[in-house]
């Protein structure tokens, strides 16, 4: 394997953590059906207590999986998957040509 497939496996790594754990899917599955919510919003569909949400929200949006818009007092969340998407096609494509070639 190449150094350069290492260096895009190992910089997807905080994706794949942050996508590993249930409640940031959880949350991820609820804004694809939502143009954006707030984190009470969020918090109502979920077992999480609101300062629950409100940290993986931050996971989200430190890995660039969500965006946030302020509107007035309130925080809205919307999905902002093109980084990640285009980290994990370049992984695709490295492991394509460098693995199966």
């Amino acid at each position: 394997m190449s150094q350069k497939a290492i260096d895009v496996f190992r910089s997807c790594i905080p994706l794949f953590t942050t996508l590993s754990d249930p409640a940031r899917q959880d949350i991820i599955l609820l804004l694809a059906e939502h143009e954006s919510l707030s984190v009470g919003e969020i918090a109502n569909t979920s077992s999480l207590s609101r300062p629950a949400i409100s940290h993986h929200l931050k996971i989200l949006k430190d890995n660039r999986l969500v965006q946030m818009e302020r509107k007035g007092t309130m925080r809205f969340y919307s999905l902002a998957l093109e980084t990640s998407v285009s980290q994990l096609k370049a992984l695709v494509d490295i492991v394509e040509s460098d693995c199966m070639g």
